[in-house]
């Protein structure tokens, strides 16, 4: 028998449950399935949240051949000789096949090379799916022929939705008496995981016959007797590198150097250990302490250079050097605040003085007349005014508490007397 997150596979686009913000009524995507104009596309988003559904939904609609590749364990030859398939198929077929491509982060530059040429002439249309940011991940070029959509995590009501839609319409729960007194376990041990969630569900309810009572207390009793059970698809992977980041952020390079080991014994991708520092040492470390963000992208550089086993010494030091660095998201506050603003407050006007003046009208209706070069006055600095007049006096950047973000607080103090309140 097939487990409940295969049963519970949605059939069409009314029964897929969340992802509305690329596949609502009026959405482009549902408008191009419609019309059957597909074009080459990635779903990018984190595990569980129905990219292998929506790709199936897709073919299914459209009445397509549907291929499907696992990156982990296909190679080019896999690859060539399900484009040859497809090829042949579209020569007595005129709806193109989809090539559905999961984990397509995994592939090699190689293995998307080989995929080029088909997508290029349009013998396939192509479906990706990844964990990881494809601007990373996918080669240009073939980037450039897709569209990429982005899939969020599901929310507290649709994985709400996906429980008692199990329970009520699964051919073997249906049939037992299923009482949910309490969600939370439930939807705390599925993280935003639609599989997670489903398969914590299906080993909770085989505990009893019939007449079961889910409670928070029974699930996480039952998970921690069956982890096995439960984490059968590898999806620990996750778990740990996020444990691996979090213990670098709680400044504990003990535990985080452990679950470097576990990646890297687990064959973890070195240059995907290597990234998640980069972006740690500025969103968790920042001004604390500049040279981290240095050191991170050395840490890449060397890696991608030098790979494995001696790669593992490398970001042991970048591990341990960045748990060990004086903490601040200062800088990342700060740019969610401004884009808050932004999308708050739309377009607002730059100062006149600080307008670009290229051409004589601009001159005369005073763009930057009234600019300062900050580098012809004392302590290389002129108080003027640079936000928008709507904003001015608003604070996006707070210094962190630490040694170096507090000189930035006195130098800015300093400069600009109570206007920002430092």
């Amino acid at each position: 028998m097939q487990p409940l997150a295969e049963r519970m596979r949605p059939k069409n686009l009314d029964d897929y449950i969340g992802q509305q913000q690329i596949i609502g009524e009026q959405s482009a995507l549902r408008g191009a399935i419609k019309q059957n104009l597909l074009p080459s596309l990635i779903l990018w988003g984190p595990p569980g949240v129905g990219k292998t559904s929506l790709a199936l939904i897709i073919s299914t609609e459209l009445k397509r051949p549907f291929y499907m590749l696992s990156a982990i364990n296909s190679g080019v030859k896999d690859v060539r000789e399900v484009i040859e398939k497809a090829s042949d198929k579209n020569l007595f077929n005129q709806n193109k096949p989809v090539l559905f491509i999961d984990e397509i982060h995994r592939f090699s530059k190689s293995q998307q090379d080989s995929l080029l040429g088909a997508v290029e002439k349009g013998l396939v249309t192509l479906i990706g799916a990844t964990t990881e940011n494809p601007s990373f991940e996918v080669i240009p070029a073939l980037l450039s022929r897709c569209q990429i959509y982005v899939l969020k995590p599901l929310e507290k009501d649709e994985l709400i939705d996906l429980v008692n839609n199990a329970i009520q319409h699964d051919e073997l729960l249906s049939r037992k008496k299923i009482e949910v007194k309490e969600y939370e376990a439930l939807l705390r041990l599925s993280g935003g995981d639609a599989r997670k969630l489903l398969n914590a569900l299906e080993i909770t309810a085989n505990t009893q016959a019939d007449n079961i009572v889910i409670t928070n207390e029974l699930v996480l009793k039952t998970i921690q007797q069956n982890l096995a059970l439960y984490d059968k698809n590898g999806e620990q992977h996750y778990d740990i590198i996020s444990a691996f980041i979090k213990s670098i952020r709680g400044s504990d390079p003990n535990a985080a150097v452990y679950y470097l080991a576990r990646m890297l014994q687990g064959g973890e991708d070195p240059l995907f250990i290597a990234r998640r520092l980069l972006i740690l040492s500025s969103e968790d470390i920042g001004n604390a302490n500049p040279n981290a963000l240095l050191l991170a992208n050395n840490c890449f550089n060397a890696v991608n250079v030098i790979g494995m086993p001696e790669s593992r010494i490398i970001l042991s030091q970048c591990t341990t050097y960045l748990a060990c660095s004086p903490k601040s998201n200062a800088s990342y506050m700060a740019i969610d605040l401004a884009a808050a603003m932004v999308e708050k407050t739309g377009d607002q006007p730059v100062p006149l003085g600080l307008r670009n003046a290229p051409t004589k009208l601009m001159k005369d209706l005073n763009y930057g007349k009234e600019y300062k070069y900050s580098h012809s006055f004392d302590n290389n600095f002129a108080e003027q005014e640079f936000l928008p007049e709507s904003l001015s006096g608003t604070k996006f950047y707070e210094p962190g508490n630490n040694a170096r973000e507090a000189e930035q607080r006195n130098y800015l103090k300093k400069l600009w007397k109570e206007k920002y309140g430092y």
